[in-house]
């Protein structure tokens, strides 16, 4: 395995056939880790199947260890969660790596516990902001400091969060919403959580969260486009199954159509319910894929889509892409700056868009390129796509696909892709 301990970089060699075969993505992370918390709030035994099994959710379940509660792995997809119904304080800080989902997720939801606990991350999670949910959850009255806008976060939590209303900024991440509405079936009285202004990023996101809630055992009320009333009903235990990655199957679906491929995904596009999934009607217009691409609504899948963009047939403008500024990395930049280091001017930025100029006349050349995924999982294996067409593409630090797909290089492996690791 490529992802083993010592390999520093993997060179992709293009392949000279259709890349053909059954891959079926590992679950999804977003569903996989809203599950893990909604069954450790929820008294009772939990099965979650079809779940992810990666350095993100491994984060969250060992978080909710150290919360008393009871996490089982009896196979490589399956987590079994046993709860009292209530997280107690932890003995130390929360580590949570970079796991973005995770850390904005637990800071709303031990204000539920009586104690004080400290939510943190590594290096690049610490500048990540969280701010606009720090500033939220004080507005319900919870006890909460984050100095630098960033984690460390320090939540000195009452038992549970109060009834009341709140209004909450989520231009930035969606995910600041998804935290509180969680964590609101935990409270005292009814919360109403509304929306400030119309810009929220990837509000698909949101959907998924409501129906995770729901199958728990939440009463959540719409009030208006922008508003929810969630109940304090707390969660019961359930038996919930996770459906494939959709952002995982995007890096599949661009690999069928750059080698002429059929791939078989284990599950049809259109059952996906994953906001990423959007990505694929896009995909299967490529080599004619629009002059303009919103991205706002399918954030992870665009860059899938930037690389795909390169070999396109005309010019590809990203918009609604200001929230990829603040996730793993700034993948913005790291897009722009990438690609232009396989062929100059290939790629630039204008404000917070992204142009890629797109060359279908690079298939087939020689461009030696180290590509720096600046330890984010989406750029190692997005550009590992471009390694399809171009020969001397060369991905450092292939082990950060651990993150949220784990197989991945076996996964194209398995496709009949030769890969050449370099300790």
């Amino acid at each position: 395995m490529v992802t083993a301990t010592g390999v520093a970089a993997v060179t992709v060699i293009p392949p000279t056939h259709p890349l053909t075969g059954r891959v079926v993505p590992p679950g999804s992370k977003s569903i996989t880790n809203r599950a893990l918390l909604l069954a450790a709030l929820a008294k009772g035994t939990s099965r979650l199947t079809g779940a992810l099994k990666s350095d993100d959710t491994r984060h969250m379940a060992n978080a909710l260890r150290h919360m008393g509660v009871t996490v089982d792995e009896p196979d490589a997809t399956t987590f079994i969660v046993t709860s009292s119904g209530r997280l107690a304080a932890p003995a130390g800080p929360l580590f949570l790596g970079n796991a973005g989902t995770a850390t904005r997720f637990l800071t709303a939801a031990v204000a539920t516990v009586d104690g004080t606990v400290v939510v943190d991350g590594d290096e690049h999670m610490r500048k990540r902001p969280i701010a606009p949910l720090v500033k939220a959850l004080t507005a319900l009255g919870v006890d909460l400091e984050a100095p630098t806008g960033c984690p460390p976060v320090t939540v000195r939590g009452k038992g549970a969060l109060a009834p009341g209303r709140v209004e909450i900024d989520a231009g930035l991440s969606s995910q600041y919403v998804s935290a509180i509405l969680m964590a609101a079936a935990c409270s005292s009285g009814p919360i109403d959580i509304a929306l400030t202004g119309s810009d929220i990023g990837a509000r698909g996101y949101i959907d998924l969260t409501l129906a995770a809630m729901r199958a728990f055992g939440a009463v959540v009320e719409q009030q208006d486009a922008a508003t929810w009333r969630v109940l304090p009903t707390g969660y019961k235990a359930a038996d919930y199954v996770i459906e494939p990655d959709a952002s995982a199957a995007t890096y599949l679906w661009a690999a069928e159509v750059l080698t002429g491929g059929r791939i078989d995904l284990g599950v049809p596009s259109d059952a996906f319910t994953q906001p990423d999934a959007c990505a694929q009607a896009v995909i299967a217009q490529f080599p004619n894929m629009p002059a303009v691409i919103d991205g706002s609504q399918m954030q992870d899948a665009v860059p899938t889509l930037a690389v795909l963009a390169a070999f396109n047939n005309h010019p590809v403008r990203f918009v609604g892409i200001a929230n990829l500024r603040v996730k793993e990395c700034d993948r913005t930049r790291a897009l722009s700056t990438e690609l232009a280091k396989i062929r100059p001017g290939l790629a630039w930025e204008e404000g917070d868009d992204l142009i890629v100029a797109a060359d279908p006349a690079l298939a087939g050349q020689t461009l030696a390129t180290d590509i720096h995924t600046y330890a984010d999982h989406r750029i190692a294996m997005s550009f590992a796509l471009a390694g399809l067409k171009i020969h001397g593409i060369t991905i450092l630090d292939p082990g950060c696909v651990a993150k949220t797909y784990p197989g991945y290089w076996d996964a194209l492996r398995s496709l009949g892709m030769e890969l050449v690791a370099r300790a």
